[in-house]
């Protein structure tokens, strides 16, 4: 017989932004089939209470499952497919290929630069290649797939320090063209990474029009996001205007001492883009970044911490102040000495994260790196900690505005289909939390740790996870049951 789950007695917060509505929720196979008060009483033909898994959820909230916007975990839903980290969040759909770095479509047995931050597992020449890979894997989250501009970049041209020729343009949008006939969300560009940075506009705008043409989307971490920052926001605008395609402003934020402040400026320009063209951003709720360990992020002003090293991993989880300081010498010259790595850089202010967090067209991405040894706390904690800290502590936004942001809003800007709302016939990526207990435990100083107050995740109708339970592949019955989700398809 389908397996039949009776949430019951629960606030419904239905991701559309709505009032919260105490009922019930009935999932029958991988499907929401009812919702509302009294469903014990009126179950559809044929379906018996005894044949019913029931939960009380007295006292708690139920909402569509957390889509995370901004991951990359391309590699990780592989080679750790149980994405523990991520559905003790209450997250069950990843969309992964961001800031232009994607597992395919590209083969390489040693990756170099910014393609490190998502391991090794560069082995996927196309998107089926891909979904083939995540078929087998079955990991407990869906997946939701765009294809990064670096890796076409790396794929199709001789000379990353250059941009791309007429014909090497044109391998990419061929490339790029195949990627989304086999189901690719869109496009992202991390056009502040060394690989990237030579591409002029024109060469992004070209491969948006592929994107348009499909009716995907063009997420990307913008040319600077320091002093520049105004300059690169009207790029990207009118790159993604110019192809017609929607555009998704990657982790939103005013980085360095010099730019803080500057949102005041910032989202005034969205809202007006958002006047001619389809335009939103993702947001972290934390005052540091992580990427690769740079030197010219590093600036002996703010607060850099070490997540990972090769020649020195014994440093891990050091601020480089101190290392500086034990060697002898400046943090420059010791970022260079622990290349290649990577860190936490505490860039941006607690106002500006409040501006962006809080304004309407925000949604919630983790940004979080899976491969770091000491990872931002991000991985294991963004989406509690925005319930915690800026809903129900700070209340800048309403309980139902918060799961919005993690649910129907991201869902209608990266066009995953029916999902994000509690919706009869819709999906059953759901999660049931408690509203007073709800919070994040990952600090900076011990980032793995499980979140508080995400009582059950279920995905595509299965129990993916139980608060208390070990990271084990289906402790307590728990199924692994997410899906590679191509654009457009039911």
């Amino acid at each position: 017989m389908t397996r039949a789950t009776l949430l019951e007695n629960g606030l419904l917060v239905n991701g559309t932004g709505a009032a919260g509505q105490p009922g019930d929720l009935l999932l029958l196979g991988d499907r929401i089939v009812a919702v509302g008060p009294g469903l014990r009483h009126r179950l559809p033909d044929g379906l018996a209470l005894a044949d019913v898994q029931v939960c009380d959820c007295s006292g708690l909230v139920i909402a569509p499952g957390f889509i995370d916007v901004h991951t990359h975990d391309d590699a990780i839903v592989l080679n750790a497919p149980g994405m523990f980290p991520k559905l003790s969040q209450g997250i069950t759909t990843v969309v992964t290929g961001n800031c232009g770095l994607s597992v395919a479509p590209f083969v390489v047995e040693e990756p170099q630069g910014a393609l490190t931050l998502l391991g090794n597992s560069f082995k996927y020449p196309s998107v089926d290649a891909y979904a083939q890979a995540v078929a087998e894997a079955q990991p407990a989250v869906n997946v939701a797939p765009l294809i990064g501009h670096t890796t076409l970049r790396y794929a199709c041209v001789g000379d990353l320090n250059r941009p791309a020729t007429v014909d090497e343009v044109a391998a990419m949008c061929g490339l790029l063209e195949q990627c989304m006939a086999q189901g690719a969300i869109g496009l992202s560009s991390g056009l502040f990474y060394a690989e990237a940075m030579p591409a002029p506009a024109a060469e992004v705008t070209s491969l948006a029009r592929v994107v348009a043409r499909y009716g995907g989307i063009y997420a990307t971490h913008m040319r600077s996001e320091m002093a520049d920052i105004l300059e690169a926001m009207h790029e990207a605008g009118d790159c993604a205007f110019e192809a017609g395609v929607p555009l998704v402003i990657s982790h939103h934020k005013c980085a360095g001492p010099a730019n803080w402040g500057r949102t005041r400026e910032t989202l005034p320009l969205i809202d007006a883009m958002a006047k001619r063209q389809d335009i939103a951003m993702d947001v972290y709720p934390y005052v540091a970044g992580s990427t690769v360990l740079r030197e010219d992020l590093v600036d002996g002003v703010i607060d850099v911490l070490l997540s990972w090293s090769t020649p020195h991993p014994e440093m891990m989880g050091r601020t480089l102040a101190s290392i500086a300081e034990e060697w002898g010498v400046d943090q420059k010259a010791a970022c260079r000495r622990l290349q290649p790595g990577g860190a936490c850089y505490f860039q941006m202010h607690e106002d500006d994260v409040k501006r962006v967090i809080s304004h309407p067209l925000s949604m919630i991405g983790s940004d979080g790196l899976p491969h770091d040894k000491h990872p931002h706390p991000r991985l294991w904690g963004a989406f509690p900690r925005v319930l915690a800290r800026y809903w129900r502590e700070q209340q800048l936004f309403s309980l139902e505005t918060a799961i919005h942001k993690m649910t129907g809003l991201s869902a209608r800007n990266f066009r995953l289909h029916q999902r994000g709302q509690l919706q009869v016939g819709w999906y059953a990526d759901v999660v049931v939390l408690d509203p007073a207990r709800v919070r994040d435990v990952a600090t900076y100083q011990d980032p793995i740790a499980v979140s508080e107050g995400i009582e059950k995740v279920f995905v595509n109708g299965e129990l993916a996870y139980v608060a208390g339970t070990a990271d084990a592949a289906n402790a307590r019955g728990q199924a692994r049951a997410g899906r590679l989700l191509k654009r457009g398809a039911a």
